[in-house]
């Protein structure tokens, strides 16, 4: 079955084709859901509640191949909602894989403060570009940005990320 068609069948109101679309996007998103919150019953409970307030609106989902977008727009809202809500900082976990793997301890550390160190917005767009590996194009869709202004945040954050990170090794 194609996926537009159970994405077409979803908005429709077919609870299996909503079901089957789900458990294809379920690792994803409990890995975008642990990079913001580090801890396993959080992200799950970021999760469930993705995919209830998706199951509730996909009747308003216009363009049945913008799922996936839509599906990760939810749960980096879901996300930040959860962390405002409990006033958690985010983490990044080497294990998550993505593009970027510290190699020591030591640098994962640097990693942490470095990323703490930016502002949401940054911080944001640079882990969903280079750990959890989603395109630019993505990213623009999912927090409504124009593409310049992503580029231009990554640009900038990486920047920061590069003078903290020599910061530390220098003086850390």
């Amino acid at each position: 079955m194609n996926k537009t068609t159970l994405e077409e069948k979803a908005i429709a109101g077919d609870e299996d084709s909503f079901t089957a679309l789900i458990d294809g996007m379920q690792e994803r998103l409990y890995r975008m859901a642990y990079s913001y919150v580090r801890n396993q019953e959080d992200a799950l409970e970021i999760v469930q509640e993705t995919v209830f307030k998706a199951y509730i609106s996909i009747h308003k989902l216009k363009q049945p191949q913008y799922f996936k977008t839509w599906l990760t727009k939810i749960a980096v809202n879901c996300a930040l909602d959860f962390i405002r809500k409990s006033k958690k900082i985010v983490y990044i976990d080497q294990e998550l894989g993505g593009s970027y793997a510290p190699k020591s301890r030591e640098e994962v550390m640097d990693l942490h403060e470095a990323l703490s160190g930016l502002d949401e917005k940054s911080r944001m767009v640079i882990v969903m570009r280079y750990l959890e590996d989603l395109p630019i194009k993505e990213i623009a869709e999912v927090l409504d940005m124009p593409l310049s202004s992503v580029k231009t945040v990554i640009y900038r954050g990486l920047e920061k990320l590069k003078i903290s990170m020599e910061e530390s090794e220098y003086f850390g």
